[in-house]
Parts: C-alpha cells; structure tokens; sequence
C-alpha cells in the first residue's frame, strides 16, 4: 500500500511537517514523487519510520538515529530485538514507581504505614535499573557480580541524609575540577582535592576501597565515552581525562 505525506502522518501519528523534515535531513526519503508533485511512500518507508518512532522514544536524537540506520551494517530485527529489550527494562522501571505510588496512596488514605525508606525505594530501584542498562556490563566485567551488588546493596539502602551528602560532595568534585583545570596540573593541590573528594563520593556506593578500583574506574571515565560525555559535558572537553590523571597522582598507581 502506497501513503501520501498527510496520510502516512495521519496513520503514524506525527505531522506532515515532520515527514517533511525527515525527508529534507534524508532520515527518510518517499519511494517517489508522482507527476503532482507529491511524495509517495512504500512499505518500506513504512517500516523505516516505525524504526525511527521507536528510536524516538528511547531518546536517541536524530543525528544518532541517522547515523545508525545509515551505517551499511544496519539490521532492522536485531534492531527491533535490541528496542524491545529497552522498552521491556522501561517498563520495569515505570512498575516500581507504579508501585510506589500505589503504596504511597494507601498510606495518605491511612489503610498502611510506609516507613521513610520505602518512600524513596522506587526512585533508587529505577535509579539502579537505569544503570545497569547503561554500564551494567562494562562495571561487572571489570569488578565483578560480588562487588556490583554489594555496590547496589549499599545504594538502597542509604538513607536520605546520606544521599543528600553524596550529592553535596558530587557539586563539590566539579566545583574543584573546574578551578583546578585552570591550573592544568593533575598534581595540583586543587586537582588531589578533587580526587580526595571523588574517593570520599565513592564510598556512599562502594563497601569497600583500594587504590587500583579507584584507578581503575578513573580510566573507565576515558576508555567508556559514555562517561566521558557524563563528565566532559558538566565542564569542558578533557575534564574526564583531568580527573583520571589527578586520581593516579592520588593513588600512585601512574604518573
């Protein structure tokens, strides 16, 4: 079956407008241009939009998106797989704030008691689901099943006024970095304060510290470009790669 622009949009639930857009950025070209002047699209397109709605909801900005469905190694049912495996981990993680919400309304109408903890619990599951999603892998490979979840053990069960100290110490890391950074020297006496304070911000989440872990992770901020965008774009390129080289001075595993 063929589509015109305003009916394709109709059926996906977008605006003409953006089938337009999608057209003019080349994410997604009608099959033709009748003699009208109209744009008609195929099955194809059809399939490729419904790839580029569910790229959407992820998060995945357009550039990304075109970048993936360009790439000639491009497969649309591991891709389908690969969305689906996301949208079910989303689902899990709206569940405990369902859940929590739900007991949160039992307790106001007085039927339970929640105590103070449990109020939080679903906002530190989905917290935790969130990461595994995003570094799960990468943190097991390099410490392993034990240590991960002794780590996740220890997030639910922070208290509140233990989450508030950990975030007061995270500004604080960043305030630091971006003095020292002017600096530009990882020995600096800013530059260890910034790697004393990240060892103190550790320990809310790990059991336990060595100077080879606290390394470690300092080189997965470089190695993992997903960290390195989480701590270059709070700051400035190289921010990551500052950090790094102030927590080898700190620990004097590297120069």
């Amino acid at each position: 079956m063929e589509y015109t622009v305003q009916k394709l949009a109709k059926l996906a639930g977008v605006s003409s407008r953006t089938l337009r857009y999608y057209d003019e950025i080349d994410l997604l070209k009608p099959a033709r241009v009748n003699s009208s002047g109209y744009r008609i699209y195929g099955q194809q397109e059809v399939n490729r939009l419904q790839q580029i709605l569910f790229y959407r909801e992820l998060g995945v900005n357009l550039s990304d998106i075109q970048k993936i469905m360009m790439d000639p190694s491009f497969d649309e049912a591991h891709a389908l797989r690969k969305h689906k495996e996301k949208l079910l981990e989303k689902r899990k993680q709206l569940e405990l704030l369902i859940e929590n919400v739900e007991k949160t309304i039992l307790e106001r109408e007085g039927k339970i008691n929640m105590s103070d903890k449990e109020k939080f619990e679903g906002f530190k599951k989905k917290a935790l689901a969130e990461n595994e999603q995003k570094y799960g892998k990468e943190i097991r490979e390099n410490y392993g099943e034990d240590v991960v979840e002794q780590s996740n053990n220890k997030f639910v069960n922070m208290t509140q006024e233990e989450h508030a100290e950990a975030e007061r110490i995270s500004a604080e890391i960043f305030a630091t970095l971006e003095e020292a950074m002017k600096v530009s020297d990882p020995a600096s006496e800013l530059a260890q304060k910034a790697a004393e304070l990240h060892k103190k911000w550790l320990m809310f989440y790990w059991s336990e510290y060595s100077k080879e872990a606290h390394a470690g992770l300092a080189q997965m901020y470089v190695d993992d470009e997903r960290f390195t965008a989480y701590y270059d774009n709070k700051l400035k390129p190289g921010t990551a790669a500052f950090l790094r080289d102030a927590i080898y001075v700190f620990t004097g595993t590297k120069k």
